[in-house]
């Protein structure tokens, strides 16, 4: 796993970058990643408005601001995502976010499509869902912890509508897209800050 994590680390790119790819891309009338449809590029122009107003929009709670701000150790936080995915474009600018409030955390970011070798170690029930944190000690680059592809809250949404009506259709996403912004990120925030084993201890 080290290696994958080595390769990709060696073609990420910071958020501003990553975000830049993504439009750039947008301007050929393409979407990111191997495939490509109307379809794909049509999300990623979504996701891309949706990206716009959270980077604007998003406050990281104050005491997940201050454990932020105390930690000790450095870590990398790689993320695995992909500019048509919607779970990503609302949960990346949260991610992007929290690593701003700390000197400590480096944030990174790779193309799934990219990275297959590095994906294939963190699937979600045997597939390929991002966006993926991967949470990385800066000092012995081991692997601290990983999170992803959803919130609980939205991820159990999403098997409950599944159950009751046998498929994820436009709707679903519709929803989804209402939960987060109702959620206003703070799951994502509270779900991640219990990953790091400091502010795990700071909270016992």
């Amino acid at each position: 796993m080290k290696t994958s994590i080595a390769k990709a680390l060696f073609h990420s790119h910071p958020y501003t970058n990553y975000r830049k790819i993504v439009s750039d891309l947008l301007k050929e009338g393409k979407s990111s990643g191997k495939e490509q449809s109307e379809d794909l590029t049509h999300y990623s122009a979504l996701n891309e408005t949706r990206m716009n107003r959270l980077d604007k929009t998003i406050k990281i709670d104050t005491t997940v601001a201050e454990q932020l701000k105390a930690l000790q150790n450095e870590y990398i936080w790689l993320v695995l995502a992909e500019g048509w995915c919607g779970d990503a474009a609302q949960i990346v600018p949260v991610i992007n976010k929290m690593a701003v409030e700390s000197d400590k955390i480096e944030l990174r970011m790779v193309f799934r499509d990219e990275n297959e070798e590095l994906m294939q170690h963190f699937l979600t029930n045997g597939g390929r869902a991002i966006p993926k944190l991967i949470i990385i000690d800066k000092a012995t680059s081991e692997v601290v912890s990983d999170w992803g592809p959803r919130p609980k809250g939205a991820a159990e949404f999403i098997i409950n509508y599944k159950k009751e009506h046998g498929v994820v259709d436009q709707t679903a996403k519709s929803e989804l897209q209402l939960w987060y912004l109702h959620d206003k990120g703070l799951s994502i925030q509270n779900e991640v800050l219990a990953l790091i084993p400091e502010c795990v201890e700071d909270l016992m």
